[in-house]
């Protein structure tokens, strides 16, 4: 592929969120949560009005640069020169929570087989691990209702998120918001491993469960682990990790 470098192009500020962006596409990748070309990260741009970086329909995540994210306005149509079409289908789900929430300047949303197959039981995320103590502090269920192609959906999806940083699309997989793509990376890591090890957990013997009072105070417990600083404590780490593994997304 040959995309023409957008830096100098474009804003400082929209190619710092571009470089985020297209390594955090890279970052799932590497941490296998792709499914093939399909499922969505998108970033709001800066400024007033609701203007969105999204893939290049039809590339890899592993294939995604700063450069080649295309800009679209809130009903998923295209703002910038692009080869690439923009899947609007996909962008149903995050079209109504970046409307609903400005707090989310970044949604991600995942079809892994954990997150698919935890999505799939009655229970939901279950209170057995460090981990899911985070993920329960937060979560909203969002019932399946198929492919999410219809904007009649979005109300329903906007109050089952509600004020959550995280949803669990029954029968379908999760998602996760963030004040940064930083933020909205590390909610996910965090919500694939509860969904890891409850799988493995459930192939062992009898479950123990959390105190509900462990999770009621969870908050102050995640903003120590961070120093406050949410994602952004462990962003260099993971871009550095990019840099050595899979370069080539600030192009």
């Amino acid at each position: 592929m040959n995309i023409p470098s957008l830096e100098g192009k474009v804003s400082a500020e929209e190619w710092q969120l571009r470089c985020d962006l297209a390594a955090c596409y890279r970052l799932i990748a590497l941490y296998g949560w792709t499914d093939l070309i399909f499922t969505h990260i998108s970033a709001r741009l800066p400024g007033d009005e609701h203007r969105f970086l999204i893939n290049p329909y039809g590339l890899f995540f592993e294939e995604i640069t700063a450069s080649s994210l295309i800009a679209i306005d809130q009903e998923g149509n295209k703002l910038s020169e692009s080869p690439f079409n923009v899947n609007r289908a996909g962008f149903v789900i995050h079209s109504a929570i970046h409307a609903a929430r400005e707090d989310a300047h970044c949604v991600l949303h995942t079809h892994t087989r954990a997150g698919v197959a935890v999505s799939a039981q009655k229970a939901g995320v279950l209170p057995i691990s460090q981990q899911s103590t985070f993920v329960l502090a937060s979560l909203g269920y969002h019932d399946y209702e198929g492919v999410a192609l219809h904007d009649a959906e979005k109300p329903r999806l906007q109050a089952d998120l509600g004020t959550s940083n995280f949803l669990m699309l029954r029968n379908h997989g999760l998602l996760t918001v963030g004040a940064s793509i930083a933020d909205a990376f590390l909610a996910m890591y965090i919500f694939e491993t509860t969904c890891q090890i409850q799988i493995a957990a459930q192939a062992g013997g009898e479950l123990g469960m959390v105190d509900p009072r462990i999770v009621e105070g969870i908050g102050a417990s995640v903003r120590a682990q961070t120093d406050g600083a949410g994602g952004a404590f462990v962003w260099p780490a993971l871009l550095r990790k990019l840099d050595r593994q899979n370069p080539g997304y600030r192009d």
